[in-house]
């Protein structure tokens, strides 16, 4: 199990190949841009252009897929068909997967896929999500686990944040803004990467697992705090206004990893 695959090199794809290789890994990455495959090249990372669009691209190099990991990090795209297009897409992929060495995947999903009920939400709840980017990601989750050519880990992760993606900076100076007390649900990239290597290195296959911090600080409290830490302009809440909120549990990845998270609380992050 010495060699992965990562399909989708961006923001966290890039620096999990690079930790993966100091770990003693052979990685081939994706990428569907050819500016960054100098990146991937300086990384010692082997390059590959993946384009699913939503078939494959026609000539790709099959070696990519000739590896014991997969690690799939693409998310739905933003368009008004994105049901289908995601469909075809996993689609398009799941054909390659099967003719190729692949054992293990691990698919990288969101907690979108859980709609807001107002309460705790664990991986065994059985829900509808609301959002269509949530659609296609369930439907995609249910498509990769009924695959018996493989074993599957879904991997379900907050909000994103750390580095360059700064709290602070999201909601900076916007006024009149909703659900000021719902609980914000999020985490640092730092620990989406351990989070897989752990999947990877105690071989936790054939499950779904969120990826949350602990605390769930109000989005008011949280935002505010965020942005001035950097010395930008706070949000303004609207009082008034309350809509729907979800809390996501991490207790099941906690238990089974025995995993603890570097960052816990996303209110001590402070933009780094």
């Amino acid at each position: 199990m010495n060699t992965i695959s990562i399909l989708g090199c961006g923001w966290l794809g890039l620096p999990l190949g690079e930790f993966l290789i100091r770990r003693g890994f052979k990685v081939k990455g994706s990428t569907t841009t050819f500016d960054k495959l100098s990146e991937l090249k300086a990384l010692n990372i082997e390059l590959y252009y993946i384009n699913l669009s939503p078939e494959i691209n026609i000539g790709f190099d099959t070696e990519f897929f000739n590896s014991n990991i997969l690690i799939i990090n693409f998310p739905p795209q933003r368009r008004d068909d994105i049901f289908e297009y995601h469909t075809n897409q996993i689609n398009s992929l799941i054909h390659e997967i099967k003719r190729s060495s692949v054992k293990y995947v691990i698919f990288i999903s969101s907690t979108s896929v859980y709609p807001e009920v107002n309460r705790e939400v664990s991986e065994e709840d059985n829900l509808e999500p609301t959002k269509e980017s949530g659609k296609a990601l369930l439907n995609a989750e249910n498509m990769f686990m009924n695959c018996s050519k493989f074993q599957i880990t879904v991997l379900r992760f907050a909000g994103l944040i750390g580095y360059d993606r700064m709290p602070g900076r999201f909601l900076s100076g916007k006024r009149d803004l909703k659900n000021g007390d719902a609980p914000v649900n999020l985490i640092h990239r730092d620990d989406c990467i351990q989070i897989i290597y752990q999947i990877i290195k105690k071989k936790a296959w054939g499950e779904i697992f969120n990826a949350c911090t602990d605390k769930h600080p109000s989005r008011r409290d949280y935002y505010t705090e965020q942005a001035k830490l950097i010395g930008l302009e706070p949000p303004v809440f609207d009082e008034t206004v309350q809509v729907d909120f979800k809390i996501i549990s991490n207790n099941k990845l906690k238990k089974m990893l025995k995993y603890k998270f570097k960052y816990p609380d996303p209110s001590k992050i402070m933009g780094i």
